[in-house]
């Protein structure tokens, strides 16, 4: 394995203990997902770096838009949840159930 590979595989096992460690606090939760996207997407990226393709920067585009649309949405769910309830600790969301 090089270098790479190796800071790509730390930046995934960051953010799945990142993940599974913080269960209260859901801005923390929400970083790790993107850790875990920004990871997979620089495989792909590096990948098809290796190959000599355009698919893996397509494809390294195409994940990076639609985290980015996901954490736009997640925050501003965040931001709506805080100005009703005033917390965004993560058991209080049990308050959303129908």
């Amino acid at each position: 394995m090089s270098w790479i590979q190796f800071t790509i595989l730390f930046l995934f096992t960051l953010g799945t203990t990142g993940l599974v460690i913080n269960r209260t606090n859901l801005i923390l939760t929400i970083m790790s997902i993107e850790l875990m996207f920004l990871a997979s997407a620089f495989l792909l990226l590096m990948g098809g770096a290796q190959q000599l393709s355009v698919e893996g920067q397509l494809l390294t585009l195409f994940i990076l838009t639609v985290a980015a649309a996901e954490s736009a949405l997640g925050l501003a769910i965040l931001i709506a949840y805080y100005r009703l309830k005033g917390t965004i600790v993560i058991h209080s969301f049990t308050l959303l159930r129908g």
